[in-house]
């Protein structure tokens, strides 16, 4: 036998279902943004961390000081040997100035009488306020520091850790 009325969901069922569907999201997009810019933040300072070691390492490797751009520590080409202009010391997105909503901006100090640069630095700025709210600054020091206003330089506080 065939009930009357069973032919589905009315229209008040499935508009429920949709509000509550739509309320669930607009609680979890924020949080979700939160932690992208959060996680973006992270992988900056990371790849501050990580182009410190790749200068160190140029610095020993070429005996020269440390790199003029960020382009002589991106990897050579295909099958290619290591050279100081592409020394193969970091990845070719990181070698362009941008990464995980973050566009690095690298300066080299003025070479020396023997012609070694002894001096760096490096600024990490978010692309904008959906990728990242603090701006950081590296030296050949080692030391990140970080600013959430403006960019970030020499006199900013260290980030901890």
């Amino acid at each position: 036998m065939r009930r009357k009325n069973s032919e589905g969901f009315s229209i008040i069922e499935l508009l429920i279902v949709v509000a509550v569907i739509l309320i669930i999201t607009a609680f979890s997009i924020p949080n979700f943004l939160r932690s992208m810019i959060a996680a973006n933040q992270a992988s900056a300072i990371s790849s501050l961390r990580i182009l410190n070691t790749a200068e160190l390492s140029y610095s020993v490797t070429f005996n020269s000081g440390f790199s003029s751009t960020l382009a002589d520590l991106a990897p050579p080409t295909v099958g290619g040997t290591p050279t100081s202009t592409a020394a193969g010391l970091i990845d070719s997105i990181l070698a362009r100035g941008r990464k995980s909503g973050y566009t690095f901006t690298y300066s080299a100090g003025a070479p020396d009488s023997t012609g070694h640069i002894d001096t760096y630095t490096i600024t990490a700025v978010p692309i904008s306020n959906n990728t990242g709210t603090n701006c950081y600054f590296m030296d050949q020091s080692g030391v990140i520091r970080q600013n959430a206003t403006t960019t970030a330089g020499s006199t900013d506080s260290p980030i901890p850790g």
